[in-house]
């Protein structure tokens, strides 16, 4: 699907705000309710618009901790470490990889302890590991982008 210039100031207000009623959405691109939602079901079932999700803060929620782990696995067993990913409520993100390691995963923890008994005790456990490297951070740069903006600049 290629994107107008009105399915970028939908997805871009959507992405600011995705509670916004179709109404206000509509008077914000300039479009009458029906048509804006025409537009963003358009946008739905393309699958630029995956869902919708409240955005929660790790360290109100009592995660002080937040690392990234390079793994190296087996291959023949990525299935069910992947799997076994999946599943795990501590591991935020996970990405497959190239270079030395295999994967990337982002995972929270309460306090160094818990972070040493994660480590320890479940991924280094995990189906097929091999061999980890962590790295702690320490401060948070930058969490998110604007997809919209960035599919702006980019002629998507």
């Amino acid at each position: 699907m290629d994107l107008d210039a009105l399915d970028h100031k939908i997805i871009s207000a959507l992405e600011a705000d995705a509670r916004m009623s179709f109404s206000d959405l509509a008077d914000l691109v300039g479009l009458s309710k029906t048509p804006c939602w025409k537009r963003v079901k358009a946008l739905e079932d393309a699958g630029i618009i995956k869902g919708y999700r409240t955005m929660l803060d790790p360290a109100r929620l009592g995660f002080g901790l937040e690392a990234f782990v390079q793994i190296s696995i087996d291959v023949e067993l990525f299935e069910a470490f992947e799997a076994a990913v999946r599943r795990h409520p501590l591991i935020w993100r996970c990405h497959a990889t190239t270079g030395e390691a295999d994967y990337l995963l982002h995972v929270i923890a309460v306090d160094m302890p818990a972070l040493d008994r994660l480590l320890r005790q479940e991924l280094n456990r995990l189906p097929g590991v091999r061999h980890t490297i962590t790295s702690m951070s320490t401060r948070e740069i930058k969490s998110e982008i604007s997809l919209a903006n960035a599919a702006r600049h980019a002629g998507g």
